[in-house]
């Protein structure tokens, strides 16, 4: 029997990807270490194709006490199907399946480009043109800088993305821009609490109107989540009726305001460790 065709990611539809990653068969090659969680690196085949991918089983998840429902990797497939609905595609195609551990979330693996950069410290109160000021960032003892990330229309569009799944963890590790030039995002296991948990590094919008490319979005995400329609019953698969109900209450709160969210004040606003 030949050898799988190893592809890129970008050479099939988002279809056949999640055909691939749903039916095929998941060979583990090594673990991400850095984790808190199991995270395993494999390699997916099917019908002659091969891609590199991420599985994550339920297996190996630590519970959280304040996400006492679901798994984290109901969680992630719900994101993605929240970002397809969006139609900005900023989460890898990710499905929920069995794998040689157990069920688990197995994602497109996305090779980032080390080149990009995104995320920067500046000395002073200026974050520069063409970056936004998130806030000060201890660098040592003695030292502080102004921690910017860039005023990039796809980092604006994981701004709304994540007010609307209820992001609680969003670092700086979990941004991935690609070398054809498109971003994606993951890490998406701690999202779509009913209280309000947003932790971002992506507060350069904060208080700011929503483009209106945002507030289209929003409206149809508002149409797609009425009861019965196909994303509320996709997210009524994978996390609890008082989520998916909380993600509506959040969306339709976005689209009254008009504007990015700020930081509630209730705890802290920027994930740690940031990156």
């Amino acid at each position: 029997m030949p050898a799988p065709e190893r592809i890129p990611p970008g050479s099939l539809t988002a279809v056949e990807l999640l055909d691939l990653l749903a039916k095929g068969e998941l060979t583990v090659r090594g673990q991400v270490r850095e984790a808190s969680n199991a995270v395993l690196f494999c390699s997916v085949a099917y019908e002659g194709q091969e891609a590199d991918c991420v599985y994550k089983p339920v297996a190996g998840e630590r519970p959280l006490w304040d996400f006492p429902d679901g798994t984290l990797a109901q969680r992630e497939v719900a994101a993605y199907e929240v970002s397809e609905a969006t139609g900005w595609g900023l989460v890898p195609p990710t499905v929920l399946r069995d794998g040689p551990y157990g069920q688990g979330m197995v994602q497109v693996w996305v090779e980032g480009d080390p080149s990009a950069s995104l995320l920067a410290l500046v000395d002073g109160d200026d974050p520069g043109e063409g970056w936004k000021a998130v806030g000060p960032a201890q660098i040592d003892e003695d030292r502080t800088a102004l921690l910017v990330h860039a005023d990039d229309v796809r980092l604006r569009r994981l701004a709304v993305l994540d007010a609307v799944i209820n992001n609680g963890d969003r670092k700086g590790g979990h941004l991935l821009p690609a070398q054809d030039g498109r971003l994606y995002a993951i890490d998406h296991g701690v999202t779509f609490h009913v209280d309000d948990k947003l932790r971002t590094l992506l507060w350069g919008w904060a208080g700011e109107p929503l483009p209106g490319e945002a507030l289209e979005v929003l409206a149809r995400l508002d149409a797609s989540l009425a009861p019965g329609a196909p994303l509320a019953a996709r997210l009524a698969e994978l996390i609890t009726p008082a989520e998916v109900a909380a993600v509506r209450t959040r969306v339709a709160a976005l689209r009254s305001a008009g504007r990015h969210p700020e930081p509630s004040g209730q705890w802290p606003a920027i994930p740690w460790p940031p990156v």
